[in-house]
């Protein structure tokens, strides 16, 4: 599959031809802030961990995918992909308030931790609850909106990733001297599909015989929802939010007594080392539609400037294949109808520099990018 896609990508240089938005930095594709109808991106852009590429295609009615990065000390570079569902409410929420309470966890001696992460995590989960709270007697439908939360930190040499719901972040790490690139998946995922997550849920939920369900042939947590974590689905983890005022779908025929789904990510950490050459960040829409090892050899076959938007367009075109149309037939496909086709799709490409962080020198200005696509 890699190989036309490549071909394909070469043929058009690699990104939508379009002229950089007005006020870009450069008209070289270094730099430069862009939208073309559905899609928005900052093909590249110094951080004080390296380089950075950002792009968002939407194909959701309202967009339900966010991102944000900052990078600046003294937390280092924090990136973050929210992965909305059920509406857009807690990815916003998770977008514009994780950041402030991970550098309020990291205000300590200890600076950024896995525990600081995960603090802050929690206290996102505490805040969107005491809002579903004060919202619940006139817009009690937020209690069915939820969001997955891949976070990635780069602080001094150390590379954290967390993870709520199945966004998925992959390393690229050079393979010796031979020119060749190979990919490294860093995060686990919390999806019903997988199988390990089934048996996590059973473990957890001995006495809920339909805790895990087959529905359509997608495995569901309660036959409801895929993912097993999550910021947000208050409905699904304190029964008071589970009753005739949500939408029948989301009705569970039996109570529950504790939550059916959790807030706590998976972390991980580890040292950078020279060989790690770039991480991609994305959402599920990316990687429905290629694998870990054809994302990473997309970004490493070409230049660095416009290689989020990039895979972006080796997703779609992988997307239109399957439904056997062209890809400029559906690039002309409006948001909500283009949903049939593929999910909103986040892409953040970090390029890291090793010598840089060795060095502990910091990069430039302070850098904070945030998706500009209209809600």
């Amino acid at each position: 599959m890699l190989g036309p896609l490549l071909r394909l990508l070469s043929g058009c240089g690699g990104v939508w031809p379009t002229s950089p938005a007005p006020g870009s930095a450069s008209s070289s594709g270094e730099d430069s802030e862009g939208r073309d109808g559905l899609l928005w991106w900052r093909d590249l852009a110094r951080c004080h961990a390296g380089e950075v590429s950002v792009a968002v295609a939407q194909a959701n009615q309202v967009l339900e995918d966010q991102c944000r990065l900052e990078s600046a000390p003294p937390l280092g570079t924090v990136l973050g992909i929210f992965d909305g569902h059920g509406g857009p409410d807690a990815a916003r929420f998770a977008c514009d308030n994780l950041f402030p309470n991970l550098r309020e966890a990291s205000s300590g001696p200890h600076g950024v931790t896995a525990e600081a992460i995960r603090e802050a995590f929690l206290a996102t989960e505490e805040g969107f609850l005491a809002l579903v709270s004060n919202l619940w007697e006139t817009q009690p439908d937020i209690a069915t909106a939820g969001t997955c939360c891949l976070v990635g930190v780069v602080h001094n040499r150390t590379l954290f990733v967390a993870n709520l719901g199945d966004s998925r972040a992959v390393l690229g790490k050079k393979v010796g001297r031979t020119g060749q690139i190979a990919a490294e998946q860093l995060c686990s995922e919390h999806n019903a599909n997988q199988e390990a997550v089934r048996q996590e849920l059973v473990a957890q939920h001995p006495d809920d015989p339909q805790i895990v369900a087959l529905k359509h042939g997608v495995w569901r947590v309660r036959g409801l929802i895929q993912v097993s974590r999550s910021i947000g689905d208050v409905y699904l983890k304190h029964a008071k939010y589970n009753n005739e005022r949500i939408k029948p779908k989301f009705r569970l025929s039996e109570s529950f007594t504790k939550p059916i789904l959790s807030a706590d990510p998976s972390i991980i950490s580890r040292t950078l080392q020279p060989s790690d050459s770039f991480i991609i960040f994305a959402s599920d829409g990316l990687w429905e539609h290629l694998s870990n090892q054809d994302a990473v050899e997309i970004v490493h076959s070409h230049q660095r400037a416009g290689s989020a938007r990039r895979l972006i367009k080796a997703a779609l075109q992988e997307a239109a294949r399957k439904r056997e149309m062209r890809y400029s037939d559906l690039t002309k496909i409006d948001k909500k109808v283009r949903r049939h086709f593929h999910d909103d799709i986040t892409v953040i490409v970090l390029f890291i520099n090793y010598d840089l962080l060795v060095k502990g020198a910091a990069q430039g200005q302070p850098l904070s990018i945030r998706c500009a696509l209209d809600y």
